[in-house]
């Protein structure tokens, strides 16, 4: 069967932190009170996601994967993954503070937990005032430094802290201490994992009173004790152009703000492309099939497709491709 644009099912996640911002803000289908996560393209196991439009729909990723390989994926991105989807996709809603985590590196992680390492960025899409995430040390620590900070209950005074705004994006190396701060939602582009190390949840409890596990031990030999000014993305805004943000040998992501009609030739590239709308609404066209795409709304591009044309009013869409 042809391959075209597909949409997916978005896969909720709930946690104590999580608020009303995925269905108030992008309109998402939650049927319980609040929610944290929306996966929106996924291939971890037991949560992979599933076709929601046109021909393939019930169709999970894998399946397609198992089926299409080079075709969907990229012949070269085959080659390298497998039948593992590489990315995640997640709109992730705060209203409180996450806890202050980290992820290994695919060494460790591979070693531990045979699983893939975890750099991620972060998008965001919307932030209450005053709104702030941490990112970072700021300072330069040695292990004992840290903790000894940690057993005392100092950790937060060693925590660099950022407050933002709609557009502000970060990029998280393996290693580097991070968490997302109560009032804040955005996008959040990931190796395919689900490996953290959470560090510290300041002493709260669950609905049955419990407190969440750490994993002090496993973070040690994790961390990125380094001071490094390497996580706030500065990046172009240019209409109807391919603005690049982030580019490493896990993903590429591009910013595009669409007035009109932008064409975007893929022939070249050898991997699927992910679009996420930011803002705005767009349509995607590719020979005779054409998809919406909303706020809050994710769409895959196989491989095999050349070229894709975009027209919104004014639309804001993170391109992802490896």
């Amino acid at each position: 069967m042809k391959l075209y644009p597909l949409k997916f099912t978005p896969i909720f996640k709930e946690y104590l932190w999580g608020g009303t911002k995925l269905k108030e803000v992008l309109d998402k289908d939650v049927k319980t009170k609040t929610a944290s996560e929306s996966w929106e393209l996924s291939g971890v196991e037991n949560n992979v996601s599933v076709v929601s439009n046109g021909a393939l729909k019930q169709k999970t990723l894998q399946e397609l994967i198992d089926t299409h390989k080079g075709e969907l994926l990229g012949e070269s991105v085959y080659e390298r993954f497998g039948n593992k989807f590489p990315i995640l996709i997640k709109f992730i809603d705060a209203k409180l503070d996450l806890s202050v985590q980290l992820h290994p590196n695919d060494a460790l992680a591979k070693e531990r937990h045979n699983s893939f390492g975890k750099t991620e960025m972060w998008h965001v899409m919307q932030a209450d005032p005053g709104s702030k995430l941490i990112v970072g040390f700021n300072e330069t620590l040695t292990k004992e430094t840290y903790l000894k900070h940690l057993k005392e209950g100092k950790l937060l005074e060693i925590l660099n802290q950022e407050e933002v705004k709609a557009g502000d994006t970060f990029f998280i190396n393996t290693g580097k201490v991070h968490a997302i701060g109560s009032g804040i939602l955005l996008a959040e582009i990931q190796q395919t994992s689900d490996v953290t190390y959470r560090i510290y949840d300041y002493e709260r409890k669950d609905k049955d009173g419990n407190t969440r596990e750490l994993h002090t031990e496993l973070a040690i030999d994790a961390i990125d004790y380094q001071k490094k000014d390497d996580y706030k993305v500065s990046y172009k805004k240019e209409y109807n152009s391919s603005n690049n943000m982030v580019t490493c040998k896990y993903f590429i992501t591009n910013y595009l703000n669409v007035v009109g009609t932008f064409v975007k030739q893929l022939v070249n590239r050898d991997s699927f492309s992910i679009y996420i709308c930011v803002d705005g609404q767009a349509q995607i066209t590719t020979g005779d099939t054409t998809e919406k795409l909303n706020k809050g709304e994710t769409i895959l591009v196989p491989a095999s497709i050349n070229e894709v044309s975009i027209s919104a009013k004014d639309a804001k869409i993170l391109e992802v491709h490896i």
